[in-house]
C-alpha cells in the first residue's frame, strides 16, 4: 500500500502548502487566491478513497494535516505588515477545520460509496466544505471566541458591514466565509469531472 499511498501524499501536500502561501494574496475584495486551491484537498481524499479506501485516505489526510500544521508554525514566525502571518487562532482554525472535514468527508463517502458514482464525492465534499468553512471562520475570526487569543485583534474581522457587500448588516468574517464557502461549492461540482477522469484511469491500473 506505500506505493499509491506516495502520490496522494505529494498532491495533498502540494494543495495544502500552495493554498498557505496563497491564503497572503487577495482575489476581489471577499476572496484569496487560496479559496480556489484548498478544495482540491477534497478530489485528492475522494480519489484515494474511491480506488483504494478509507484507510489509506485517512492517511492522506494525516499526512496533510501534519504538513498544514507545519506551514502554520512556520507562519506565526513570519513577520507581516500587521504582525505574524499566521495568528494562533488561524493555525487553530486551519487545523482543526481541515482534519474535522476531511474525515468527515471520508466517513461520508465511505457510506455512500456503492450509490451512483458522482453521489459520494459530491455529498461528502459539499457537507465537508460546509463544515470546514464553518469551523475555520468562527474558530479563527470570531468576537465570541476573541479568548482564545487576547493579544489578538480581530476588530477588523467583526466590521459590520453589508454581507457581501450587498446583503444585510453582518461582520465581515461572515461575508469572507460565505465567499470561501459558495468557491467550495462550485468547484465540489467542478471536481467530479477530473474526479471520474481520475479514478477511471487509477482503476485501470490497479487492475
Amino acid at each position: 500500500m506505500t506505493r499509491p499511498l506516495i502520490p496522494g501524499i505529494l498532491a495533498m501536500a502540494a494543495i495544502v502548502v500552495a493554498s498557505n502561501v496563497l491564503v497572503q494574496f487577495l482575489f476581489g475584495q471577499w476572496l484569496t487566491w487560496g479559496a480556489f486551491t484548498y478544495p482540491l484537498a477534497f478530489l485528492v481524499t475522494d480519489v484515494m478513497n474511491r480506488v483504494y479506501g478509507p484507510a489509506l485516505a485517512r492517511r492522506v489526510v494525516f499526512a496533510g494535516f501534519a504538513v498544514g500544521v507545519a506551514c502554520s508554525l512556520v507562519g506565526t514566525q513570519i513577520a507581516g505588515e500587521f504582525g505574524p502571518l499566521v495568528t494562533w487562532r488561524i493555525a487553530m482554525g486551519s487545523g482543526i477545520a481541515f482534519l474535522t472535514a476531511q474525515l468527515l468527508d471520508v466517513a461520508l463517502f465511505d457510506r455512500l460509496r456503492g450509490g451512483a458514482w458522482w453521489r459520494a464525492p459530491l455529498v461528502s465534499s459539499l457537507i465537508g466544505s460546509s463544515v470546514d468553512t464553518a469551523l475555520f471562520f468562527t474558530i479563527a475570526f470570531s468576537g465570541w471566541l476573541a479568548f482564545l487569543e487576547p493579544g489578538n485583534d480581530v476588530g477588523w474581522a467583526n466590521e459590520a458591514l453589508p454581507m457581501l457587500g450587498l446583503g444585510p448588516v453582518a461582520p465581515l468574517w461572515v461575508s469572507l466565509a460565505i465567499a470561501d464557502w459558495l468557491v467550495k461549492l462550485v468547484l465540489a461540482l467542478a471536481a467530479l469531472v477530473p474526479f471520474r477522469l481520475i479514478v477511471g484511469h487509477l482503476i485501470k491500473r490497479v487492475v
